[in-house]
C-alpha cells in the first residue's frame, strides 16, 4: 500500500465520505481506499468484540450465465462447482496451465445457469480476459465490476445489525439476491475476517445511502467504519491469503493451499495435469504459517532462516492483536519442519510452524 495518492487512482462511491470521517487514505491494486480511521488495532479489536464495516466497493464483479456456464466455470476452477447449489457460495482458484494462481475466488450461484463470480480488484480486468479466452459453449461472461459497491459488515454483532434494516438474512456461505426498492441487491454470508457477517452488492449510486443506514443502526452496539489495514490484520489472524502477496501465477495451489481448494478427482481443469504431478511427488515448497517465540514484528518481505540458512521470505506479517505475538505467512523447501527464525528489524527471532488459522473462532453453520 502506497501513501502517495495519484490523481488517476480509481475511487470507490464512498471515497468522499471516508475524506470527511477523517480516514487517512492510501494507494491499493489502483484505487485510493482508506487504510484507517483511529487506529488498526482499535478497528481491528472492534470487528472481534462487536462489529465492523468495510468499503470493500473496489472487489470486482463478473457475471456468468447461459447453459454452458456450469461446465464453463468446472473448466477454470480448482474446487468443484457443481457443489454449489442455488443460493450457495464457494472459494476457489482459477490456474494458468502450470498450476499457478490466477486469481482467488468466490463464485456464487444466483440461479440456475447463473453465477457471480467477486474476484480480487488488482486482477479484475486480468481474469476477465482470462476468462473471455476460455470460453467456449453457450456462456455470457459480463464484467460488471464499475457498477456496483461492496460493503462487508463483520463481527459478533453484525448479524444482528442487519437484522434491523433486512428481512431476509442468509445462513453461513449462502446468497440471497433480492429486489429492494427496485434496486437487485445481492447478500453473502461470506467475509474476509473470520467472523461472522455479510457482504453486500448493490448498485454503486446506492452504496452511500445504506453504508450511512448501517451505521446508525450499529451506534448502539459501537459498530466502527474500519480500514483496509484492520482487514489485513483480520484476514491473517484467521489464515486467509492475500493475492498479490501469498498466493499468484508464481506459486501453484499445491504450494500454497490449502489443499481442499483443489479437487482433484473433477474432470479436467485448468492446471490439473501440473497439480497432480505436484501431488505425487513433484511438489518442493509449500507455505507455512508462522509464529514468533519472542517480541518481533515480521513484515511482507522479511528473511526466513533455517538454522543459520535463508530459505524463504514472509509473504504476509504483523503483529496479532489478539494473540499478543508476531505472525506470518511465507514458502520454505518441503523437507523443513523446525529451527526456523524470522528476521525483525535486523535480528533473527526464533519461529515456530504452526497450523492456520492463527486464531479461531467457531462460528454459526
Amino acid at each position: 500500500m502506497k501513501t502517495h495518492i495519484e490523481p488517476h487512482l480509481k475511487r470507490t462511491p464512498l471515497n468522499d465520505w471516508h475524506k470527511k470521517n477523517g480516514a487517512k487514505c492510501v494507494e491499493f491494486a489502483g484505487w485510493e481506499m482508506a487504510v484507517l480511521y483511529t487506529s488498526i488495532v482499535e478497528e481491528h479489536l472492534a470487528v472481534r468484540k462487536n462489529a465492523g464495516i468495510f468499503d470493500i466497493s473496489h472487489m470486482g464483479q463478473i457475471f456468468v450465465e447461459g447453459t454452458g456456464a456450469l461446465n464453463f466455470l468446472q473448466k477454470i476452477c480448482t474446487n468443484d462447482i457443481s457443489k454449489c447449489r442455488v443460493g450457495h457460495a464457494i472459494y476457489s482458484h482459477i490456474c494458468n496451465t502450470q498450476g499457478g494462481v490466477v486469481d482467488d475466488i468466490f463464485v456464487y450461484s444466483l440461479a440456475l445457469n447463473q453465477y457471480l463470480v467477486v474476484v480480487n480488484a488488482s486482477t479484475a480486468n486480468k481474469d476477465f480476459d482470462w476468462m473471455t479466452k476460455q470460453k467456449e459453449g453457450d456462456v455470457t461472461i459480463q464484467n460488471e465490476s464499475d457498477s456496483f459497491g461492496m460493503i462487508a459488515l463483520q463481527g459478533p454483532k453484525a448479524i444482528s445489525i442487519a437484522s434491523k434494516l433486512f428481512k431476509n438474512i442468509p445462513a453461513r456461505h449462502e446468497c440471497l439476491t433480492e429486489n429492494i426498492q427496485n434496486k437487485t441487491m445481492f447478500f453473502c454470508r461470506t467475509g474476509y475476517t473470520g467472523e461472522d457477517g455479510l457482504e453486500i452488492i448493490l448498485p454503486e449510486a446506492n452504496t452511500l445511502e445504506l453504508w450511512e443506514k448501517i451505521l446508525f443502526e450499529g451506534k448502539e452496539v459501537n459498530l466502527l467504519p474500519c480500514g483496509l489495514g484492520a482487514r489485513d490484520t483480520l484476514r491473517l489472524e484467521a489464515g486467509y491469503l492475500l493475492y498479490g502477496n501469498d498466493v499468484d501465477e508464481e506459486h501453484t495451489s499445491m504450494e500454497s493451499g490449502p489443499s481442499w481448494v483443489v479437487k482433484l478427482n473433477k474432470e479436467n481443469f485448468i492446471g490439473k495435469e501440473s497439480l497432480l504431478k505436484q501431488k505425487n511427488g513433484e511438489l518442493k515448497k509449500h507455505l507455512l504459517a508462522f509464529k514468533l517465540k519472542d517480541r518481533g514484528i515480521p513484515r511482507h518481505g522479511s528473511k526466513i532462516f533455517y538454522q543459520e540458512e535463508v530459505v524463504g521470505q514472509v509473504t504476509s506479517g504483523t503483529f496479532s492483536p489478539m494473540l499478543k505475538i508476531g505472525i506470518a505467512l511465507g514458502y520454505v523447501p518441503l523437507n523443513l519442519e523446525r529451527n526456523f527464525s524470522i528476521e525483525c528489524n535486523g535480528k533473527k527471532i526464533p519461529a515456530e510452524v504452526t497450523k492456520l488459522p492463527f486464531y479461531n473462532k467457531a462460528l454459526p453453520n
